[in-house]
C-alpha cells in the first residue's frame, strides 16, 4: 500500500507532468513539484492560483478550525508575493454536521477572509454519506497582479541569503498539544505554552510582509514534511544547494519539549506558519526588520549557492517518505 502523503516525484513526472489536458499559451506556469502555485497570463496581468484540500478540526472549536483551514488554503498563493483576492471554495460535510456548527465555522472563515481582503466568488455546499472530518472540501485561492511581483518558490539564486520564520514543528507542537492535551506528558506550564504555538500556524501575512520589503527572490511554506522537506524542495526546484546552519534556525518555545514527549523529528514534521525565503543580501536587513515588526520570529541561517542538494550543517538531507507528525496523530487518535 502507497504512503500517505503526496505522490512521488517519479510517479508525478511518468504519470502527471505528461497528461496535463491542453497545451495552451497562457499557461505561464503549471504544475511543478516544490512550486506551491500556477500561474496564467490574463491580459498583461498573471493571475496565480493554488488548490488544497480543507481540513476542518471540530476539536480545535469550529471558528478556530474555519480560520485555521482558510489560512493553510491561502498560504500556496501568498508566496507568490501577490496578495490573495479571491477564493473558490468547496465543502463535502458530514452528514452529523449541523447547520449551526457550519454557520460557525463559516462565519469564521468570512471574518478572517475579509481582513485579509478576500473575496468568495463560487463554491458548493452539501452534505454526503461516507464524507468525516478532518477532509470536508477543497477551494482554489487566486490573485492577480503584475508578473514583475510574483516571487517564484524555484526562484531561489546563488549568492542568496537564506531566511527561515518561527522554524520546525510550530504547527505539529500548536496542533497536537490542543488536540490531545491528556496524551503529551509535559507540565502544564510547558503545555500552555505548546498549545500557544498554534496561533502561529499561519504565514499569510508574513508572506505579504516578505514580499512587500522587497528583494525576495523565493518562498515556501514549510508544510508536509516540515523544514527538511521545504529545504529540499527549494534546492530541486531551483537547481541549486542549499548550505543551513542548524543552530541558525529560530525555535520556538515548546517546540522541543512538545516533540521530544511525542518521539516526533521535529525537523521533518509538518509546519504550517513557517516560512523559507530566499533574498538578495542587498534586502537581507529589511526583510528581517519588516518581521521583527510583526512579531514573527525570523533569522538568517545559510546561504543559496551553486550546485544542488540543501545541506544541514554541511550533511546532505532529503525530503522525507512520510511527516514526522503523522505515526504521532494516529497513535494519539486511536487512544482517545
Amino acid at each position: 500500500m502507497p504512503d500517505p502523503g503526496k505522490i512521488d516525484r517519479d510517479f508525478f513526472e511518468t504519470h502527471v507532468r505528461p497528461n496535463l489536458g491542453a497545451d495552451r499559451n497562457d499557461v505561464r506556469l503549471g504544475p511543478t513539484p516544490g512550486v506551491d502555485f500556477g500561474l496564467i497570463d490574463v491580459g498583461g496581468r498573471v493571475l496565480a492560483l493554488a488548490t488544497d484540500p480543507v481540513s476542518i478540526l471540530p476539536d480545535l472549536g469550529l471558528a478556530r478550525a474555519g480560520r485555521f483551514a482558510l489560512d493553510v488554503v491561502l498560504a500556496d498563493v501568498a508566496v507568490s508575493g501577490l496578495p490573495p483576492a479571491h477564493l473558490a471554495i468547496s465543502f463535502s460535510l458530514p452528514p452529523t454536521m449541523t447547520d449551526d456548527e457550519f454557520a460557525t465555522v463559516w462565519e469564521a472563515i468570512n471574518e478572517e477572509a475579509s481582513d485579509l481582503g478576500v473575496s468568495v466568488v463560487t463554491g458548493h455546499t452539501a452534505r454526503y454519506d461516507g464524507c468525516s472530518f478532518p477532509w470536508v472540501g477543497g477551494a482554489t485561492a487566486l490573485a492577480v497582479g503584475d508578473p514583475a511581483d510574483v516571487i517564484r518558490p524555484d526562484g531561489a539564486r546563488p549568492g542568496d541569503d537564506l531566511l527561515v520564520t518561527r522554524g520546525p514543528a510550530v504547527e505539529t507542537t500548536g496542533l497536537l498539544t490542543t488536540l490531545f492535551p491528556d496524551g503529551v506528558d509535559l507540565p502544564p506550564e510547558t503545555l500552555a505554552t505548546a498549545r500557544a504555538r498554534l496561533d502561529e500556524a499561519s504565514c499569510v501575512r508574513d508572506a505579504m510582509t516578505a514580499a512587500a520589503a522587497g528583494s525576495v527572490t523565493a518562498m515556501h511554506d514549510a508544510t508536509e514534511g516540515g523544514l527538511h522537506g521545504a529545504f529540499a524542495e527549494v534546492a530541486a526546484s531551483a537547481g541549486v544547494r542549499l548550505a543551513v546552519e542548524r543552530d541558525r534556525v529560530p525555535i520556538r518555545p515548546g517546540v522541543e519539549e512538545t516533540c521530544a514527549a511525542l518521539g516526533i523529528d521535529p525537523w521533518t514534521a509538518t509546519t504550517s506558519g513557517s516560512l523559507v525565503l530566499a533574498v538578495d543580501p542587498a534586502g537581507t536587513d529589511a526583510v528581517i526588520a519588516a518581521l521583527d515588526d510583526r512579531g514573527t520570529a525570523v533569522e538568517r541561517v545559510g546561504r543559496v549557492t551553486e550546485g544542488e542538494g540543501a545541506y544541514v550543517d554541511g550533511d546532505r538531507i532529503e525530503a522525507p517518505a512520510v511527516d514526522a507528525s503523522w505515526a504521532a496523530y494516529a497513535r494519539l487518535s486511536s487512544s482517545t
